[in-house]
């Protein structure tokens, strides 16, 4: 059914706000005249608004703000990163559902996509408030031929794609805190979450975990969260089409990906830099073994945070809460 309802919309899409006849449906998924209104009466259930006029056809009037596996594929511009997509309307975690897909063997690019998580997670077993039909929460099952230690390069790189796709779909500014939030005003929009099942000289697959706010307003986040984050309908006072944002994000991170695999991290370095907000700032970094106070120098090659105290020793922070 799904297939149907991708190619009756990608029809739709060429069309533009064009009439499509009932004829022209039924040739294309070689099916009845009755089988079409069934198709069409079930877009019309996933929250599809379609006029219907005799002798001219069909055409969508509006659409609903929705993530849906065909919401996604239709028109989708990537070669492998998205076209396996699994959607839930509501799931513990899109982090597990994506293990446990990766432990069946699910490809390289495969989506996990729900329109509400019940216990969404951050880094450090933090909960990230994940609610209904407002955000984008997915993860990405990718088996890259890399070591272990290369792996938070990919947090980077993701964070990079996210960056640039907000940017396009909304006109916003977003920055990077290092080394996973993509922050809008200063406030948190954005966090990423990498997993990986590794061996010690390779890694079997990696999730990367992404968390958007994209249409909550004020009211929606609990109150302690208020000061700290945002939406990107907040800050733009406008609604965004949460698909159009995911395709997006997918299409700039399979580029990176194939630059990245390529050409190594450098390219993405300087991408990366561009955005971060952290470089030639006093941070605070606490790590496992204590908290490191001084300025953020830069990013090594390998993606590596290099932190200069005030005594001028440099130090290499690999993992941190920054502050």
């Amino acid at each position: 059914m799904n297939s149907h309802k991708q190619i009756l919309l990608s029809m739709f899409n060429e069309l533009q706000g064009e009439y499509l006849s009932g004829q022209q449906i039924a040739d294309q998924l070689g099916c009845s005249r009755t089988a079409v209104w069934k198709h069409i009466e079930s877009l019309r259930e996933d929250g599809y608004e379609i006029e219907a006029i005799r002798n001219k056809g069909y055409r969508i009037i509006n659409r609903p703000n929705s993530v849906k596996e065909y919401d996604i594929a239709t028109g989708l511009d990537t070669s492998k990163i998205g076209q396996n997509c699994f959607y839930f309307e509501t799931v513990a975690s899109t982090q597990k559902i994506a293990h446990e897909l990766a432990q069946k063997g699910e490809p390289d690019g495969t989506l996990v996509l729900a329109d509400q998580q019940q216990s969404g997670r951050g880094r450090m077993d933090r909960s990230w408030f994940s609610p209904k039909g407002t955000g984008i929460w997915m993860s990405l099952i990718l088996r890259p031929k890399l070591l272990p230690s290369q792996t938070p390069q990919l947090t980077l790189l993701t964070a990079v794609a996210v960056a640039q796709a907000i940017e396009e779909v909304t006109g916003l500014t977003p920055s990077i805190k290092w080394p996973n939030d993509v922050l809008i005003n200063g406030k948190k929009c954005t966090g990423i979450l990498t997993e990986l099942q590794a061996e010690s000289d390779q890694v079997r697959y990696l999730i990367i975990g992404v968390g958007i706010n994209v249409n909550q307003v004020k009211e929606d986040f609990p109150e302690e969260l208020r000061h700290l984050a945002t939406s990107l309908k907040m800050i733009s006072e406008q609604e965004i089409s949460r698909s159009r944002l995911v395709q997006e994000i997918l299409k700039r991170f399979e580029r990176l990906y194939d630059l990245y695999l390529n050409q190594g991290f450098k390219p993405i370095k300087l991408l990366w830099e561009s955005y971060s907000n952290t470089l030639g700032t006093t941070i605070n970094a606490k790590t496992m073994h204590g908290t490191i106070q001084g300025k953020a120098m830069g990013l090594t090659d390998e993606g590596v945070l290099i932190l200069e105290d005030f005594n001028g020793n440099q130090h290499k922070i690999y993992s941190a809460d920054i502050s």
